[in-house]
């Protein structure tokens, strides 16, 4: 019988003291040997200050270009979907799934960011 983490959307990982502001990418997570992985979707909570000003966010082989503008207070979450009519690669083993900032938020801080999806 499959592991509980595969064949399921499950958390994968939990990465908190993500820089929101500096241009830069943040490792998330790595896919095992021997598995691919299709991402379900992100879950950006516990921001240390409004993220207004943070038009441009990615993540690897999912979502590109991303607006976090509006989350402006530090008591929510923002959760990142997959697009309709838009195709993802599926990440195959040793893929590196990255958080990346192009456009970050004027203000300094830092978000908690988890990534779900599926192993194959």
């Amino acid at each position: 019988m499959a592991n509980a983490s595969e064949n399921a959307v499950v958390k994968l990982s939990t990465t908190s003291g993500v820089d929101m502001k500096t241009a830069a990418s943040t490792l998330l997570y790595t896919v095992p040997t021997g598995k691919s992985l299709i991402i379900d979707k992100i879950v950006v909570r516990s921001n240390s200050a409004s993220l207004a000003g943070g038009t441009s966010y990615s993540v690897t082989n999912f979502r590109q270009t991303f607006d976090l503008s509006g989350m402006t207070t530090t008591t929510g979450s923002r959760t990142i979907i997959a697009s309709d009519n838009t195709t993802y690669l599926i990440s195959v083993a040793g893929t590196a799934i990255n958080w990346t900032v192009t456009t970050g938020a004027t203000a300094a801080g830092t978000a908690t960011i988890e990534l779900y999806g599926t192993l194959l």
